[in-house]
């Protein structure tokens, strides 16, 4: 647009061509009638007339459509007011056509962005509170059979007080899952890194879910022999929890007689990359790309009989990404999933 002759510049020099010619004409018959006609007074009259016409409407026309063009910008809020005073403002009806397109597809980008949001918004309210009534009622039932009467017998009184821990203990898994998640999405969870041998935590996570895989029949296996201790850095703590969890998740959805493998490759000179492989259920395409979000569940009443906050796959994506590393999903239904993520290597 700069190399343009601007619309505003064409309608001023014809403008003042026009009356240029005008005057000059008027001028003209007025000196001839008075004998003084003088053609050389009459070139300087034409281009004076014509630089003076020109300047004045130019500028009277670009002030105009100026302050035109500042009210629609301050109305849209495209640009700050301020910032007219700085430099000149481009006149240019075509410029400010191309710029209030762009305000209006900007416009209609955060208007989707934000029915987006406001369903995730409704779909995780409703989710808490799904997550946090099954145990309220349940403790809510068995505390009100108990005062109703039935704390008089010994045997029920126990059973049923041991069955209301269960649900506050419920309670508590999912508020303390929900603080971590809170802490680590707004950066205030401090990692503590330090150097481990990652094939030892991957032993140790599978001894602790060693009783939780036998009653499936599940193995838990490494994909060889490592001779050798492979070193990381890393919050040794969160990354145990990342483990973990994918590791309880094959159980939960894995097949009696099925198996749990995990192994440790290199990526490149700097990155591991540790892959969890199952042989399980699988899952569908069309929820991989949601598997992250708090609450979300692909099996929604096979997942809440399983037990679980809803909120570990999200907490161990949270935990990779505070590492700055990534976090990969693969998945076939009927066939088995992938988890991966990269790690530091210790130099």
């Amino acid at each position: 647009m700069k190399n343009k002759i601007t619309k505003s510049k064409f309608f001023s020099f014809f403008t003042a061509l026009y009356v240029t010619l005008l005057q000059t004409l008027l001028l003209s018959v007025f000196l001839y009638l008075f004998s003084v006609l003088n053609v050389y007074f009459l070139c300087f009259w034409v281009v004076f007339s014509f630089i003076f016409s020109f300047v004045l409407i130019h500028y009277r026309l670009d002030k105009y459509i100026y302050n035109s063009i500042k009210n629609t910008y301050e109305e849209l809020a495209l640009i700050e007011s301020t910032t007219f005073n700085s430099r000149l403002v481009n006149t240019d009806m075509a410029s400010l056509k191309i710029e209030i397109d762009n305000y209006a597809k900007n416009k209609k980008l955060e208007l989707e962005a934000l029915k987006v949001r406001e369903e995730y918004r409704k779909e995780f309210i409703g989710n808490v509170s799904h997550e946090l009534k099954t145990p309220l009622f349940t403790v809510q039932g068995y505390i009100s059979t108990l005062l109703e009467g039935a704390a008089e017998d010994p045997n029920i009184r126990d059973k049923y007080l041991k069955r209301a821990e269960k649900g506050v203990d419920r309670l508590i898994y999912i508020v303390k899952d929900l603080d971590m998640i809170t802490k680590l999405e707004i950066g205030d969870l401090n990692l503590n890194l330090e150097a481990f041998d990652i094939i030892q935590l991957i032993s140790n996570v599978y001894e602790l879910l060693e009783i939780k895989a036998n009653n499936k029949n599940i193995s838990l296996v490494l994909d060889k022999n490592y001779l050798e201790p492979i070193m990381v850095i890393a919050d040794q703590e969160r990354i145990q929890q990342v483990l973990t969890n994918l590791v309880v998740n094959s159980i939960k959805y894995g097949h009696t007689n099925g198996t749990t493998e995990i192994s440790v490759e290199n990526l490149n000179s700097s990155k591991l990359i540790i892959r969890v492989t199952d042989n399980g259920e699988g899952i569908e395409a069309k929820h991989l790309t949601r598997l992250f979000e708090r609450f979300y569940r692909v099996d929604k009443s096979g997942s809440r009989q399983e037990g679980g906050s809803g909120l570990g796959l999200s907490i161990v994506k949270h935990i990779i990404e505070v590492h700055e590393e990534k976090i990969y999903v693969e998945s076939k239904l009927a066939v088995g999933s992938e988890f991966s993520f990269t790690l530091q290597k210790q130099n």
